[in-house]
């Protein structure tokens, strides 16, 4: 019986190959997030980020044990904000605000 791989496992692979698009990547997950509110979804993005980016050095930084981390970035997963920054500086990114633009008329 073979062993299928998870999207996540096959994200993290080509991210590893391509760490040149994980800006992009982010990016976007944060402005789906900023339009629906499925944090959830942000939360899988920033998993497998972490995992490209090695969960242990992270949890290391953000002085958080590993299974702390892999819990706060879980589907069901409700870190506060100070983690979430935490977490995307020691990934090499920061949070910043950006002006939502109003619809035209």
């Amino acid at each position: 019986m073979s062993k299928y791989r998870t999207l996540g496992q096959v994200t993290a692979e080509y991210f590893k190959e391509h760490p040149e698009e994980i800006e992009d990547f982010l990016t976007e997950n944060f402005a789906e997030y900023a339009e629906d509110g499925d944090s959830a979804a942000l939360l899988s993005a920033l998993r497998i980020v972490a995992r490209v980016k090695s969960v242990s050095a992270i949890a290391n930084e953000i002085g958080m044990t590993r299974h702390g981390l892999q819990k706060a970035l879980s589907a069901k997963g409700n870190p506060r904000l100070d983690n979430i920054n935490s977490i995307m500086r020691a990934m090499g990114y920061r949070l910043v605000p950006q002006k939502v633009e109003e619809p035209a008329g």
